[in-house]
């Protein structure tokens, strides 16, 4: 190919359809810049030409030798298929196998007599060395100068191994890559130069050939460090330039008033704030009280009072004469928040009725599914700004919702609204109102960096006094079945103490099919898929356990269901019930993972725990201990006992730092899941770049980012800069930035 193709080429035109189409719809590759940026996952060390009489065992060798002879065997009455090559160059022999399918192409070309190179990895089989399917390159024995050459190109060079599919193996990858390599001359090179001499980087283009056809290890690690580099600065520009964008939009102060509703508030609090809760509301007021709109994430452990500081920035607003509004991610949470608000600040929650302080403000709760009235009502209360304070799911976003000055909006739960919902709720007020996005998931630094770079960070990490501490067991049921019977005992014991439970399912359970009288054939189903495989059978489900602990474990104790499906009034009677104490036992699904708080809950018991991940299961484990009795939590689980699975149980127990299991969770998932589909920018483009371990990458290429917008905001003097930038926020990626 003469001409070298351009980055945003389309593959389809270079390596034809059947192959694009693979990359496209497998690997997400679709242009020449695509897949230059596919790296290498590692590389293969075919290792120095070695003599067959010295062949070290379990090491990769590449060696020339000549075919003596090749047979086919068959083995399993015909079925299965090897082929056995013996190899010989003068100094002794070895064996060669292929298995299955592999046979073919091998049995054609190496035939008796023919020479050519061999690598792999040496074991031993029936006391005989052998190579198991090594890859081999045919030499031509007429040209001596052309094999010699081969053998040093095939024997000296590591071997990138590409990230694969099914459909498409690596090297195939390669050999494509080969197709579009010239292109990588021409890569745009988003680095400043001072800034890539400074730190002594190689160039883009040399990077990429480094990345894909190394000659040495040092190839690779040269290679690396650029890479890395690129993806975290390019990322921290994007954020930064983000920042300073939101500084320049106008907002409303809101400072806080002597003698206000606040300090009412303050007042009637039967404690005192943590130093923590202190810190944070401090940042948060100094932020509130500047002319542009805050923009600050708070992550604090379960139960550190995120809650209250959040309450205490909305009341500021109020008394500056604005209005705060509370996004929750569900009917539950919103309910959950709004009734705990109101029993915060009692008569300061009922301005304007009767009884009602003349401080007071009207909190008002607006969900879907409330009647129309109610509706009607809270909608008018908004509109007129007699309500100070709304707590509401995303129904807070319809385009009928109007606020008399909205202030301040809170997110709670960051990670389940998308971009466009925290938008819409922004675009009602007159100017920007300020926001503070809360997350219960404890992210480490490094993440809260990537991800949530457009936003300030405030951490609770102190649990306010009178939380008790909260015990956690891994119980095998499979491996040791008397242990689930201890764990009912202990939750009947509990109960017997005046206290009450939660048993948590991964799964609601098919209650259309138990009404028809089919739940005893699945119960037998689920018992046999468990014995042949517990991996294979279907989580548990809340409406089996239920039945089941009803009859069974915790018969004659009041036990109660709480999922997703049921009529918003029924979990609300539920959850207040439960609240009350007249429900000894709720068997829930992960509703309950967030906010919601009944202080006389002191047990839990997560079935299949195995199935949930680290910081859902945190998050559950927050619902407990959150009055003056200890907590408990049991993690039941059938996973074997050497399995990851039992590890991060294993981890949860060990550890009630929130941190600290991010950092685990993080480290066994890698980014792909954490910063999660939605963020396809932060997808494609982190390719090298771990978020946890280039801790030290990510801190510098932000410093060097900030100063760089601080100086320079549009990027003119960097135009290079702005291009790579672009091609990297095309309209969806750029949505992840906000999605955080």
């Amino acid at each position: 190919m003469d001409r070298v193709p351009s980055f945003d080429e389309p593959l389809k035109k270079l390596l034809g359809g059947a192959t694009a189409k693979v990359m496209a719809e497998h690997l997400d590759l679709h242009t020449v810049g695509d897949l230059l940026h596919h790296y290498p996952r590692r590389y293969e060390e075919r290792g120095k030409l070695t003599a067959l009489a010295d062949l070290p065992l379990d090491e990769h060798v590449t060696v020339v030798a000549q075919v003596a002879d090749a047979r086919i065997l068959t083995f399993n009455n015909g079925r299965g298929k090897r082929l056995e090559v013996t190899l010989t160059d003068g100094s002794g022999r070895l064996q060669l196998v292929f298995f299955g399918h592999g046979v073919h192409k091998p049995h054609k070309e190496l035939l008796p007599g023919r020479q050519a190179m061999f690598a792999g990895k040496v074991s031993v089989f029936n006391r005989k060395m052998q190579l198991a399917h090594p890859t081999y390159q045919l030499l031509d024995a007429s040209d001596a100068d052309e094999a010699t050459e081969a053998v040093d190109a095939f024997a000296g060079r590591l071997l990138p191994i590409y990230p694969a599919c099914k459909q498409l193996d690596s090297w195939r990858i390669a050999k494509a890559v080969d197709a579009v390599l010239p292109s990588a001359r021409d890569a745009v090179d988003p680095l400043p130069a001072s800034l890539r001499e400074g730190r002594g980087f190689t160039s883009l283009p040399e990077a990429l050939l480094k990345a894909h056809r190394p000659q040495t290890k040092a190839d690779v690690e040269d290679a690396r460090a650029r890479l890395k580099w690129d993806e975290a600065f390019v990322l921290q520009v994007a954020l930064a330039r983000r920042r300073y964008a939101d500084t320049q939009l106008p907002a409303v102060a809101r400072r806080p008033v002597a003698d206000g509703l606040l300090d009412a508030f303050d007042a009637k609090l039967p404690f005192t704030l943590t130093e923590g809760q202190e810190k944070v509301s401090k940042e948060i007021f100094d932020d509130l009280a500047t002319e542009h709109p805050m923009h600050r994430l708070l992550q604090g452990e379960v139960g550190s009072g995120k809650t209250m500081v959040a309450l205490r920035a909305m009341l500021t607003v109020v008394d500056a004469g604005g209005q705060a509004a509370m996004l929750a991610p569900t009917e539950v949470l919103a309910q959950q928040h709004h009734r705990s608000i109101t029993e915060m600040m009692g008569e300061l929650a009922e301005g304007g009725m009767l009884g009602g302080s003349d401080r007071g403000t009207k909190v008002v709760l607006l969900t879907g599914s409330m009647g129309m009235a109610a509706r009607r009502q809270a909608l008018l209360d908004l509109v007129t700004g007699e309500a100070g304070v709304v707590i509401g799911t995303h129904a807070l976003i319809e385009d009928k919702v109007q606020f008399h000055d909205l202030g301040l909006v809170v997110v709670d739960e960051q990670h389940r609204f998308g971009v466009e919902q925290r938008d819409a709720l922004r675009s009602k007020g007159k100017q920007p109102p300020h926001l503070l996005v809360m997350t219960a998931t404890p992210i480490p630094r490094t993440v809260a960096m990537t991800v949530f770079g457009d936003l300030e960070t405030s951490v609770l990490d102190q649990l306010p006094a009178g939380r008790s501490p909260i015990a956690s067991h891994v119980v095998p049921a499979k491996d040791k079945p008397h242990f689930l019977s201890r764990a009912w005992e202990r939750v009947r014991e509990e109960v017997e103490n005046g206290h009450q439970a939660y048993v948590v399912c991964p799964r609601i359970g098919d209650d259309a099919e138990e009404a028809e009288g089919k739940g005893e054939k699945k119960a037998k189903a689920r018992k046999q898929a468990a014995d042949e495989d517990p991996e294979k059978r279907p989580p548990l489900a809340v409406l089996e356990i239920a039945d089941e602990l009803r009859t069974g474990a915790l018969a004659g104790l009041g036990v109660e269901v709480l999922h997703g499906r049921m009529h918003p009034d029924e979990k609300d009677d539920v959850m207040r019930r439960f609240a009350a104490g007249d429900v000894d036992v709720l068997v829930a699904t992960t509703v309950i993972e967030v906010g919601v708080n009944v202080p006389n809950a002191t047990a839990m018991v997560i079935m299949d725990a195995d199935r949930f991940g680290v910081s859902q299961l945190h998050q559950l484990r927050g619902r407990v201990g959150r009055g003056s009795a200890p907590g408990l939590c049991l993690l039941v689980s059938e996973a074997h006992e050497a399995s990851p699975a039992r590890a991060r149980l294993s981890a949860v127990a060990a550890t009630l730092d929130g941190f600290e299991l991010s950092r685990i969770d993080l480290e066994q998932r890698r980014e792909g899941d954490v910063l999660g589909q939605a963020q396809s920018g932060v997808r494609s483009s982190l390719r090298m770049l771990t978020v946890i371990d280039d801790e030290e990458v990510i801190v510098a290429a932000r410093e060097e980012a900030v100063a760089i917008v601080a100086a320079d905001p549009e990027l003119e003097r960097l135009p290079e800069l702005r291009t790579v930038l672009a091609a990297l926020l095309d309209k969806d990626r750029e949505e992840y930035l906000d999605k955080g």
